[in-house]
């Protein structure tokens, strides 16, 4: 893959236009800047994979203007026009480099017959199974053939018979009658996830994809080579034959597995989850995410999901927990444990609360294992959101400090929790019952939801829309894929409601839209002045400080997609 500066560009001409592309790239991406990136169709090239020219699918014609040897001057046309040297056959797009004055035909009769002649070797062998192909919707062969293909077949011998269901891993299946040797898996195995397990044996068309002998396919990357196969050979064996793609809704979304913020799709419909797959974002996660965040959906559709506010441990309409949560609130000392899976808009609205009330305020920071790649040692998807926020001053660590000792010793009448179990900070439980009113909120039933006089199920990433920052300090933007459980709101209407019946406002109703949020956002915080929710692009927003640098970050030291800002461990 090559880096290239965008802003130096060079002029070429593409079937007869005039067009300026980024200067280095290669013709399918100088395409691709132009917006005739379908001109050249490919199967085998992959922007974030090396070159292998093996598919020989983009096929162009280059030529370049003609210069006397002798005087160095340009040779023209009896028209005037420059004369083109064109290359006596045609070039593969992936590894030829644009210059500037080239000239590149990806119509021309030659071009168009090259391409046929191509998928017809492609579809000799190939299975004419598309009606039952779980890639049906989304298979580039598919939609070359109908380009590209001639309409009928002179192969009149049998087709080769390959290994069908084969399993590569516990979550990727191979038809290995489907694959047309791109190599893009093998690549994307021995580059990017560095677990270099696949290979191709036999020769030929008998050749045939494969796992080495004694490996599988089995890292936390694997269904990356699900995501990047042009056609229906590898399949994720969890999504296989569950739903066709043209009936799913697509929805741009962020993981929330780590503080990396991988950028994600959410495929739904009719309010459930089949499948999650990355998003393109070369600022955060190229166009790669791990396969153990493609999992997170289901832990809100298991038994232990809360779906009721509830009083007392009994089922209350939200006015009715409102009520009985201001009541509560009226204590003179009130502690709150926050999240850093909360969104930033829940975080800011959390922020006027504590303010409001004067309670003690902790937040803990989530560990786990690192990769080195995109699973961060942080496992907080929005904890520099906290300190933009002001909830906290610096980067926590993984247990409570004040606030625990004072819950301890019975000085907080108090707690409101949101998304922690208690029963991990090093509270006492015994004492906490005795003396301590708790107020929740979180997605699933835990020793928390037990102890606690009111419950406010929260929402998931899934089902609401709002903002992440993350390791990078850049704003994330994440859309409501599926509605929340009948009868459930996201965590800052109900805090917009607190905050507005402590204050004594005579309609505590929520009227904010999260655009209007944004602008009491925009207003109150200097870094985000000129930040709006219509204005966050799908690549995010980099917010750039100097105190950052005063930050102490716990983060994997060797993460690929680790903050380009300087940080000063302190």
């Amino acid at each position: 893959m090559i880096e290239v500066n965008i802003t130096d560009t060079i002029t070429i001409n593409v079937d007869g236009n005039l067009a300026q592309v980024p200067k280095g790239v290669n013709v399918i991406e100088a395409m691709r800047s132009v917006g005739k990136e379908k001109a050249i169709p490919h199967y085998c090239y992959h922007p974030k994979l090396s070159i292998v020219g093996n598919c020989r699918m983009c096929l162009v014609e280059v030529g370049s203007p003609l210069k006397d040897r002798e005087s160095g001057h340009p040779i023209l046309e009896d028209n005037g026009d420059p004369k083109i040297g064109w290359i006596p056959k045609p070039v593969i797009g992936c590894s030829t480099i644009v210059s500037e004055g080239m000239h590149i035909r990806t119509n021309s009769a030659t071009v168009v017959e090259s391409r046929n002649g191509v998928t017809e070797f492609l579809l000799i062998n190939h299975p004419l199974d598309c009606p039952i192909c779980d890639q049906a919707g989304e298979c580039r062969l598919q939609e070359f053939s109908a380009e590209h293909g001639r309409g009928f077949s002179r192969f009149k011998e049998d087709k080769n018979v390959k290994p069908k269901r084969t399993r590569l891993g516990p979550r990727v299946t191979l038809d290995d009658e489907r694959c047309i040797l791109c190599s893009r898996c093998i690549r994307f195995s021995q580059e990017i996830a560095k677990d270099d397990v696949l290979g191709f044996i036999d020769r030929g068309t008998y050749s045939t994809l494969t796992c080495y002998p004694g490996k599988e396919l089995d890292n936390n990357y694997s269904l990356n080579t699900v995501d990047i196969c042009p056609v229906g050979a590898l399949t994720s064996t969890d999504f296989r034959f569950k739903m066709r793609v043209w009936f799913l809704k697509r929805t741009k979304s962020i993981c929330t597995e780590s503080s990396v913020g991988s950028n994600t799709e959410i495929w739904s419909r009719e309010g459930k989850i089949y499948r999650i797959t990355p998003r393109r974002n070369d600022a955060v996660n190229d166009t790669w995410m791990t396969d153990s965040g493609r999992n997170l959906f289901k832990a809100f559709e298991s038994k232990d999901r809360l779906n009721s506010y509830t009083v007392d441990s009994v089922k209350k309409k939200l006015d009715d927990a409102l009520v009985a949560t201001a009541s509560l609130l009226n204590s003179n000392s009130i502690g709150v444990i926050g999240s850093p899976f909360s969104s930033f808009e829940e975080q800011f609205l959390l922020k006027k609360l504590v303010d409001h009330l004067k309670a003690d305020y902790e937040m803990i920071q989530h560990h786990g294992e690192g990769d080195g790649l995109l699973l961060s040692e942080d496992r907080s998807p929005n904890l520099r959101g906290a300190l933009i926020n002001g909830l906290i001053d610096a980067i926590p660590g993984n247990e409570l400090g004040a606030l625990r000792n004072k819950i301890n010793q019975g000085e907080i009448e108090t707690l409101i929790v949101f998304n922690e179990d208690i029963e991990t900070l090093g509270i006492k439980l015994d004492t906490l019952k005795e003396t301590t009113q708790i107020i929740y909120f979180g997605s699933v039933d835990n020793t928390t939801a037990k102890y606690s006089k009111v419950i406010f199920p929260s929402l998931s990433v899934f089902e609401k829309e709002g903002t992440f920052v993350n390791q990078n300090f850049r704003l994330q933007k994440f859309d409501q894929a599926i509605p929340a459980p009948n009868g459930l709101v996201a965590d800052r209407t109900i805090l917009e409601c607190l905050l507005l019946r402590l204050k004594g406002s005579d309609s505590p109703n929520p009227g904010m839209d999260i655009q209007t949020l944004w602008s009491e956002i925009s207003e109150h915080i200097p870094l985000l002045s000129i930040v709006n929710w219509s204005n966050i692009t799908e690549e995010g927003v980099p917010l750039e400080s100097s105190d950052w640098s005063k930050l102490n970050f716990i983060e994997s030291d060797n993460l690929k997609y680790k903050s380009k800002i300087s940080l000063e461990v302190v």
